[in-house]
């Protein structure tokens, strides 16, 4: 196996990218300008790296856990040619990291991949593993137009992939090539080893029946007062291959068309952040005022399945967490407390809805007083009469399982007051959403509300796998 010079960089979320164009204001472009065009190079990887040159594998971080040390070439197997990508994925107790990824990029200005219609390879394992990730967009720099494969079982022989592009349209200056991330967790923590050729991008044209969708296919209503913004998230593609098999693939918003139904109620920027602007306008013929705006997004021109209907509201509310609200910043969703702490988990996107998912539960808080000088304040909630919360236990619910939530007030202070709700495993169902709408007076001992800066569930361990949403002070009126 031959090693690969490398470097390592930190991942990067999606970001969109803004293009600053400053024109004339007396008259455009000229007929006589030609833009710039791009290399239309499809291929990716054959025996060698096309365009990438000899450091063309950039890892993730190894400060997150990724190896540097699995990555290279294998010139004793490959699909075609003399020279395949070889990578030994580590076990997870390997002291140089416990998974391996990371991406190609385009060295030079990027290329034009308006002219292909997906990006192929061929790949094969040393055991039938699933591969957590692979696909392209991703730079990180900006990774505008990244899509993610997810969960691909390899087979011990050679076989293509098929990655669809969205809106090649969209691809006119790309330059993450290709990405990967593999980890053990489908061989039960055992390293294996697997190889990758032939990567490039085609144009296939048998790819078909394009299905984009937002919030994971739903039809889904949110309230917001005026000037909060709520994310559209869920931005999933699916499209047939010429075998009959469907791709599904996550894609970026820069691949999607937003459309706000009433611009007078909430606006909707190229990067699904939905703004309520105002209350909407009086209706002429019904003279009531509409303030409702519905939010749809196509690909390609193929409408999107899934839809957002925003309702502008003046309500009261001051949301930790939730899709309906907009949320005040946090300092984290599990601040883990080493060494009595065992739950694992956070923030995760769940069909297009996001929620928090905690494994392992005995306790965890959620924290907005600043921890480590974050400058995040604690939450004023002295006009709030009531905490909204949606609790789902993933597992059988016995009656003398609980739940015990407390609120902290000028947490980390000598003048701390905090108060304690419980609840019983009666009052919560076995892999169902229950809602509490509780008074904060039956927050025993918590005297004062001005700064709450920390949220602390406990189960004891009575309670392992649990989901918690839309989080939330409000005012009762």
């Amino acid at each position: 196996m031959k090693k690969i010079n490398l470097k390592y960089t930190i991942v990067l979320p999606l970001l969109g990218l803004m293009f600053l164009v400053i024109v004339s204001c007396e008259r455009g472009f000229s007929d006589d300008v030609e833009l710039a065009t791009f290399p239309n190079t499809a291929e990716i990887f054959t025996d060698t790296p096309v365009g990438l040159t000899d450091e063309f594998f950039i890892s993730f971080d190894p400060a997150g856990g990724a190896n540097t040390n699995g990555f290279g070439t294998d010139n004793n197997e490959a699909y075609e040619g003399t020279t395949s990508i070889r990578i030994d994925v580590p076990a997870p107790n390997d002291p140089d990291g416990g998974f391996i990824g990371g991406i190609f990029r385009d060295r030079g200005e990027g290329r034009d991949l308006t002219g292909y219609d997906a990006l192929t390879f061929w790949a094969k394992g040393s055991t039938t593993a699933t591969i957590g990730l692979f696909g392209f967009g991703t730079d990180f720099i900006e990774d505008k137009h990244a899509v993610a494969l997810a969960d691909t079982q390899l087979s011990t022989d050679w076989k293509k992939y098929i990655i669809p592009i969205p809106d090649p349209s969209k691809l006119v200056q790309e330059k993450g090539m290709f990405i990967f991330s593999a980890g053990t967790e489908s061989t039960g923590g055992a390293g294996y080893t697997f190889w990758i050729d032939e990567i490039r991008f085609e144009r296939l044209g048998t790819i078909g029946q394009p299905r984009p969708e937002i919030l994971g296919g739903q039809d889904q209503t949110a309230q917001s007062n005026v000037d909060t913004t709520v994310p559209i998230i869920g931005l999933k593609y699916t499209a047939n291959l010429s075998n009959g098999q469907d791709v599904t693939v996550t894609a970026a918003s820069a691949y999607f068309d937003f459309e706000s139904s009433n611009p007078f109620v909430a606006s909707v920027n190229e990067q699904g952040l939905v703004t309520v602007v105002g209350p909407g306008e009086i209706d002429p013929v019904t003279g009531m005022v509409d303030n409702t705006s519905v939010i749809t997004a196509s690909v390609a021109g193929q409408l999107a399945e899934g839809s957002l209907t925003i309702e502008a509201v003046n309500i009261d509310v001051i949301s930790i967490f939730s899709d309906v609200f907009a949320n005040v910043a946090v300092d984290n969703y599990n601040g883990f407390y080493e060494p009595f702490q065992t739950t694992l988990g956070g923030a995760v996107d769940e069909g297009g809805n996001n929620v928090i998912t905690y494994t392992n539960f005995n306790f965890v808080a959620i924290e907005f007083y600043g921890r480590d000088g974050s400058d995040v304040p604690p939450v004023d909630a002295t006009e709030m009469t009531h905490l909204h919360i949606d609790i789902r236990v993933n597992e059988i619910v016995d009656a003398s399982d609980y739940i015990n939530i407390s609120l902290h007030n000028n947490f980390t202070q000598a003048s701390e007051v905090s108060g304690t709700f419980p609840i019983s495993g009666t009052q919560l169902a076995s892999n169902e959403w229950v809602e509490f709408d509780i008074p904060l007076s039956s927050f025993a001992g918590l005297t004062a509300r001005d700064a709450i800066g920390m949220m602390l569930f406990v189960s004891d361990g009575t309670i392992a796998n649990v989901s918690l949403d839309n989080i939330y002070f409000y005012a009762e009126n």
